[in-house]
């Protein structure tokens, strides 16, 4: 068997694997989208534990405001003190367009976000912001192990 055939015969499997798991996918899916809206409601009520809940200890976050890299679930935490800092009360903090992508233990998940910060003058300044994340099933629960704010370039 050649190399093409032997991809085609893989992926064919696969394809049958998934069609076989499509009822565990969309309860991953429904997980991670609730795990993403627990999240965002957690910064709303600027809820500390419930912000950290879903993030592995490993965590690995770039971000918007520096420092750009944050790795380690107390550096991850340390850059909502400054998100907090600057935000307008109540905080507003949602998403929309979300998109999940999932396998068996390892997935992803796109949104775009709002969110409202007050500048060093005291300006309101609504901003929209792109979310990436990256999670792992560990022990049957999705953690977050890699989080990634942007904002578009101007």
């Amino acid at each position: 068997m050649g190399f093409l055939d032997a991809r085609l015969k893989a992926l064919t499997q696969c394809g049958k694997k998934y069609m076989a798991d499509k009822p565990q996918h969309a309860t991953d899916e429904a997980q991670i989208r609730a795990l993403i809206e627990q999240w965002s409601k957690a910064v709303r009520d600027e809820n500390r534990a419930a912000i950290r809940a879903d993030h592995d200890a490993d965590i690995l976050m770039f971000d918007v405001p520096p420092p750009f890299l944050s790795r380690g679930l107390d550096a991850y935490m340390a850059t909502w003190e400054t998100f907090f800092a600057s935000a307008e009360k109540p905080v507003s903090f949602a998403f929309h367009d979300v998109e999940v992508t999932c396998g068996a233990d390892v997935a992803f998940a796109t949104a775009v976000g709002r969110c409202v910060n007050i500048d060093t003058n005291g300006k309101r300044e609504p901003l929209e912001f792109r979310l990436t994340m990256g999670l792992r099933k560990i022990d049957g629960k999705w953690r977050i192990m890699h989080e990634h704010h942007s904002l578009p370039a101007t």
